[in-house]
């Protein structure tokens, strides 16, 4: 059998598409956290973006921390730094091979549950001396900032 050099150009070529189609098929990494709130209904704003109420999911590209604040009528606001840890297959060393490389799907998928506490009207007494202490704290002149310019330098 003879082999004509277009042959082994075909099969290069060949060899080379099926290699490209095969790397476009490898490593992906799904990473998601759902937030519950016992009662549901929240309305959730995570990082100063509005997500809407729970139980309520969002998709995330980064790990490290969220400021998660919920809000609902006749409960107490509550605002919580959550951490989102990055998994032991998702770090410095390991993230390349397992965006890229791992020819399956990673999936990170976290789960926050929150409890809300019922509103409590303050006493009117409490109230009525934290207003008269910021009264008082407002009508004091302020305190000069800089006492010339040797001050300034960082010498009293």
């Amino acid at each position: 059998m003879v082999r004509s050099p277009k042959m082994g150009r075909r099969a290069a070529a060949g060899l080379a598409l099926s290699a490209v189609c095969l790397g476009l098929d490898t490593g992906c990494v799904i990473r998601r956290y759902t937030i519950r709130s016992e009662p549901p209904g929240a309305q959730v704003i995570v990082n100063d973006e509005e997500i809407g109420p729970t139980p309520v999911s969002k998709a995330f590209t980064f790990y490290g921390d969220r400021e998660v604040t919920l809000i609902k009528d006749g409960f107490e606001t509550k605002t919580v730094i959550q951490p989102v840890p990055a998994p032991w297959w998702d770090n410095l060393l390991t993230e390349f091979f397992s965006e890229n490389l791992v020819p399956f799907t990673l999936r990170d998928e976290r789960e926050f549950k929150f409890d809300l506490q019922p509103a409590q009207s303050p006493a009117s007494n409490e109230l009525e001396d934290r207003a008269n202490a910021l009264r008082a704290e407002s009508q004091a002149p302020p305190t000069p900032r800089r006492r010339g310019f040797l001050a300034w330098l960082g010498f009293d």
